[in-house]
């Protein structure tokens, strides 16, 4: 059986950015691991249908995943190291659209879902309010769907302080 150093199997871990309890990794607990999950846009949302999808009172219901789904996810993800200094209860976290559905995001891509921590600074509840400004911005015309997807897919908590704060 091959053996491998503590000092690698820690490295192995900050590159995949998963939490290394005693080890600070540069990203901010409140953003996703780009690596693992960067965002993905739902190709069925389209600058020129935005009027027939996302802005539609009540869209995002009917795309939205199961919990069942979602739930599963979640605990896969925190159980594999995607949590924060090594909580994984998942009260502590929302299975979260990165680009959310309110813009275009994929509902179901892996790529797109993170179990977004409450117990932080930058939580779910501050990205929630930047996700309805980014809808309210895209559907009057004041921002383009690609640059309110791109929001999210670069920083969100950027987003946050130049929309909201």
């Amino acid at each position: 059986m091959k053996t491998f150093s503590k000092t690698a199997l820690i490295s192995t871990a900050l590159v995949l950015g998963l939490q290394v309890p005693g080890f600070a990794t540069s990203r901010d607990p409140g953003l996703p691991n780009s690596s693992v999950t960067p965002g993905a846009t739902n190709p069925l949302v389209t600058q020129s249908n935005i009027h027939s999808t996302i802005c539609v009172s009540g869209y995002t219901k009917t795309i939205r995943p199961p919990e069942s789904y979602t739930y599963k996810l979640k605990y896969t993800q925190l159980d594999s190291g995607y949590n924060y200094k090594g909580n994984t209860s998942t009260s502590n976290y929302e299975e979260d659209h990165l680009v959310p559905l309110e813009v275009g995001g994929n509902p179901a891509s892996v790529k797109n879902l993170w179990p977004e921590p409450w117990l932080v600074t930058w939580n779910a509840g501050k990205k929630d309010q930047l996700e309805n400004k980014m809808h309210s911005l895209v559907c009057s015309g004041a921002i383009s769907l690609v640059a309110a997807q791109k929001v999210f897919m670069t920083n969100w908590i950027a987003g946050y302080q130049k929309y909201i704060q």
